[in-house]
């Protein structure tokens, strides 16, 4: 069997144009203009913008397959790694509190939260590390049904998805009290996108690019083409009775958007590393972290400093918006934003200047 264990370019690229629209969506112009597909549903739906994440951490999971597979087939000291993969996660969980506690101090109005995308990336780095360290096949398999039906089952005990009273919103404000992202002014009840139990079927997403990254490595393209098609029909067949909700990352959710994930890692691969195409958004994906730390940072900064407006008014709205009115002023703002973090990962790539936490 062909092993597939040296660094794909393929990923690198799926990583890297992950993080570009991560980029994108996460930086309009004016968030009063938006087009839709670049918004998250409201509530229950799946717009495009609502598969960036899940793809992401579906690429973890691909990158642990393809960097911590091959090490424990070596027969690498399973606790020594176990110890690496847990101090990195710590440190991304750590950077993404750290940059919570700047945007509090910094932006106007900001109120401090715990939980973040970051935080999550951590959580879910780490479970599926162990999963690839200590566990064969069979288990991670049954990891997966384990969680999403227990998750359902979690979700169905709660007795309703309705915004702030189910269990998950109730959970995480239990835990982190006003530290989450949003508090709803009437009641006053919290909820958080990233919080603790959405954690679980995040981790199933994960998983599944485990066994997708684990399917790459030994070429079995056709059974992951295969693979992406029945979980897009899984997914959607679960949808009918437990709603695609991302703010909840329901079961139905996690297979909706690992379907789209396989069939994106399958794609990639025939074209890139088979074909030789251009790795289009490798840049990115190699300096993952340093973009979206930085670009967070920016987010931070430039509102803080009281500099976005300014810009975006006397740069995009006030010429863009006469010709082409104010969702392609805003658009054009993100774009530009994505444009410049491009420039930076391009020359980091060229002198060779990973940030690798």
């Amino acid at each position: 069997m062909n092993q597939l264990v040296r660094r794909l370019a393929s990923v690198d690229a799926l990583r890297g144009c992950t993080v570009a629209l991560m980029l994108l969506v996460n930086d309009p112009g004016d968030w009063g203009h938006v087009y839709w597909p670049l918004e998250h549903a409201a509530w229950n739906g799946c717009t495009p913008t609502d598969l960036v994440f899940p793809f992401f951490l579906f690429v973890v999971g691909v990158s642990i397959a393809l960097a911590i597979g091959p090490r424990v087939e070596q027969g690498a000291d399973k606790g020594r790694l176990m110890r690496t993969a847990l101090k990195r996660a710590l440190r991304i969980v750590l950077l993404g509190v750290a940059i919570n506690v700047l945007a509090w101090l910094i932006m106007p109005g900001a109120h401090l939260r715990f939980p973040g995308v970051l935080q999550r990336i951590g959580v879910c780095f780490a479970g599926a590390a162990a999963f690839a360290i200590y566990t064969k096949p069979r288990a991670q398999w049954a990891a997966i049904v384990a969680i999403l039906l227990g998750y359902w089952g979690l979700l169905s005990l709660g007795g309703t998805l309705e915004p702030f009273v189910n269990i998950v919103s109730r959970t995480d404000f239990a835990i982190f009290g006003r530290f989450v992202y949003l508090i709803d002014p009437v009641s006053g009840r919290g909820h958080d996108p990233e919080g603790l139990p959405g954690c679980l079927p995040s981790l199933a997403t994960s998983l599944l690019g485990l066994r997708a990254g684990q399917c790459l490595r030994e070429e079995k393209i056709r059974p992951l083409l295969i693979a992406g098609a029945a979980s897009l029909l899984l997914g959607f067949a679960w949808s009918l009775v437990l709603p695609f909700n991302k703010n909840l990352w329901t079961s139905s959710f996690v297979l909706w958007c690992a379907g789209w994930a396989m069939l994106a890692l399958a794609l990639f691969h025939l074209a890139i590393d088979r074909r030789g195409w251009p790795a289009v958004g490798r840049r990115f994906g190699v300096n993952a972290v340093a973009a979206y730390a930085g670009s967070e940072l920016m987010q931070i900064l430039l509102p803080g400093l009281h500099m976005q407006d300014p810009l975006y008014q006397h740069g995009f709205a006030s010429w863009i918006t006469p010709l082409a009115g104010p969702y392609a002023a805003s658009l054009a703002f993100a774009v530009v934003f994505v444009a410049v973090w491009w420039v930076i990962v391009y020359a980091m790539d060229r002198r060779r200047l990973y940030l690798k936490l």
